[in-house]
């Protein structure tokens, strides 16, 4: 199963830390002789349609295993909301059992109760059998009367376990609950309930490196899966199209403008200059806010960094289906060892633009986004603490997260600071900056900063649109995704549009003789973070079922945090390249 991370060299540091991130049994070669006892750890239980909404196994009043061990869990799981404990089911290897009971219990009302909130808001349960998950629901709701005052609430009681084995490994199991075998919890009366389990063992030619192919092909969809790439190959083809198009009017204009600059040049020294070439002494005038300017683009550097290296690690196999916590863990262990790069493009660009005060530079380098994350993981983690769900880091592991802060994040922002502060490199500008700024010409509304951005975010989000979907069904639903191939290709268009985009806006906006192209650039590229969340509001109201105060402030505010990454990173992307279009353009010209 962990195989792939021999594939990767070149994260050795992060594989160190992801290693501990991985899935382990008890017996670690997941190789059984008959009888012996299997792993079986029950989970957690909670709403079906609220993904962030889960609670511990036990909190409902089930059967009890004599003895309750916790397994111990690794960062990443932790952060992705599991508990296990020992569930209390004995499922020994290839022995077969049939109606076994688990335990006699009275349910007093008060449990009567909980079980029947549970059946009412579909609650599932998640065990895992040697690594492998497994799901079932915990009750039905029988909707015979129109009025919700008549329907009636039923708990299952027997549970059927289907295993297949191959030799002396597990590779697959199902679970399924017994439609008959009910218990009424409609009212609340104390019920006396025997909780039983059915065991059935069978053999399968599947080898054991093959047992995860399963999750693998009910995940991509595959009678979509066509449909699929065909819709991604068709936004693809129109993308690049558009920006085919966008790219040769920009380059037949600027030809005629070359021509025009060079013509008039020859033919009148003191004809005045018009468009882009008249406020060539005012464009490379350093932006407003510098300090703001430099640690956004430090801050998109590192999360642009951080994006190519979790690819990087998705594509070459490590976030295989249901290798619980491995991308939450190389998310906080990459993130960490990249901060150097933002404190270097920070404190290397403010630098550039004659900025003195560079430890400010740095200090709201580190802050700029992980303080809207850490305001958000504060509030939230309350709101799960309040409804004592299993998304309430404990103690422990908030002080992991703050160590890792402190002792790496925090050290190797520094030290990327003081390299980019002795990087002494200057500002490439071809032209020379006049001491007074010129009026801007009043413009139309359509050419304000907003409508720009407006502009500016549409083509890039219709590129990634269609993915949107999966991802969101997979990282607020019950799909797995996996399919990190096409997500790379989409992730290269966005890029390409977003650079394109902002280029062609750039343009517009200096023959307009608007010399402000700086943040607006930057803004421009980063507007597709704003209509991410727009399609958030979408998703959550018009294509999902989450409901509950939790759950809606989970998704919207994480979602808003993914949004504002988005925006610093695609921001920083936009920028970059209209800074090379700009340099590029003045450089061709003669500039006096």
């Amino acid at each position: 199963m962990r195989k792939n991370h021999r594939l990767l060299p070149l994260l050795l540091l992060s594989l160190t830390f992801l290693s501990f991130s991985t899935v382990r049994s008890d017996s670690s070669d997941h190789k059984y002789k008959e009888g012996n006892i299997v792993p079986l750890y029950a989970n957690k239980v909670g709403p079906f349609h609220n993904p962030s909404e889960t609670y511990r196994y036990f909190d409902l009043p089930f059967c009890l295993p004599d003895d309750l061990k916790e397994k111990k869990e690794a960062l990443g799981e932790v952060l992705n909301g599991d508990r296990l404990v020992s569930a209390p089911y004995k499922l020994e290897f290839q022995q077969d059992k049939d109606s076994v009971p688990v335990c006699k219990k009275t349910l007093k009302k008060e449990d009567v109760a909980k079980f029947r909130a549970a059946v009412r808001k579909d609650y599932y349960f998640q065990m895992y059998y040697d690594d492998l998950p497994i799901w079932g629901f915990i009750g039905k709701v029988d909707k015979e009367g129109k009025d919700p005052s008549d329907y009636k609430y039923y708990l299952y009681k027997h549970i059927h376990f289907d295993i297949y084995y191959n030799n002396d490994r597990v590779i697959e199991i199902n679970v399924r609950t017994d439609p008959n075998a009910l218990v009424d919890v409609t009212e609340d009366n104390e019920v006396e309930v025997e909780f039983l389990y059915t065991v059935k063992w069978k053999e399968t030619n599947t080898p054991f490196e093959k047992r995860m192919d399963k999750y693998s092909q009910s995940s991509s969809l595959p009678h979509h899966l066509e449909i699929h790439w065909f819709s991604i190959i068709n936004s693809c083809v129109t993308v690049l199209l558009l920006t085919g198009f966008l790219a040769t009017i920009l380059m037949r204009v600027l030809k005629n403008d070359f021509v025009k600059y060079a013509h008039d040049e020859e033919a009148a020294e003191d004809q005045e200059e018009t468009g882009w070439k008249y406020i060539h002494g005012d464009v490379f005038r350093f932006p407003k806010y510098k300090s703001l300017f430099a640690a956004a683009l430090g801050s998109g550097t590192q999360l642009f960094t951080l994006t190519v290296f979790i690819f990087i690690l998705a594509l070459v196999g490590v976030f295989y289906p249901y290798n619980r916590g491995a991308l939450f863990t190389a998310l906080v262990v990459i993130y960490a060892l990249t901060s150097g790069i933002a404190g270097y493009t920070a404190t290397s660009f403010y630098c550039q633009l004659e900025g003195s005060n560079w430890v400010r530079n740095l200090l709201l380098t580190g802050c700029l986004f992980c303080g809207p994350l850490f305001l958000t993981f504060c509030f939230l983690n309350t709101v799960a603490i309040v409804y004592n769900a299993t998304a309430a880091l404990p103690f422990g592991t908030i002080v992991v997260i703050v160590l890792i802060w402190t002792l790496v994040t925090s050290p190797l922002l520094v030290l990327g600071g003081i390299a980019g502060k002795n990087s002494k490199a200057e500002f490439q500008a071809p032209c020379r900056t006049t001491k007074y700024p010129r009026e801007i010409p009043p413009l139309p509304w359509y050419r304000g900063t907003i409508p720009q951005m407006a502009m500016a975010g549409f083509l890039p989000f219709s590129a990634i649109y269609i993915e949107l979907y999966y991802i969101f069904a997979s990282v607020w639903g019950h799909r797995i995704y996996t399919i990190y191939s096409i997500l790379f290709i989409v992730f290269i268009i966005l890029l390409i549009v977003t650079a394109f985009i902002t280029v062609a806006l750039t343009y517009f906006q200096l023959a307009a003789e608007d010399h402000e192209w700086w943040w607006r650039s930057f803004l421009c590229g980063g507007s597709t973070g704003l209509f991410i969340y727009a399609y958030c509001l979408y998703y959550y109201y018009a294509r999902s079922d989450m409901s509950g105060f939790m759950q809606t402030s989970f998704f919207f505010g994480y979602m808003a945090c993914i949004c504002y990454g988005f925006f610093l990173m695609l921001g920083t992307v936009g920028f970059r390249a209209a800074l090379l279009f700009v340099r590029h353009i003045y450089r061709s010209i003669k500039c006096e």
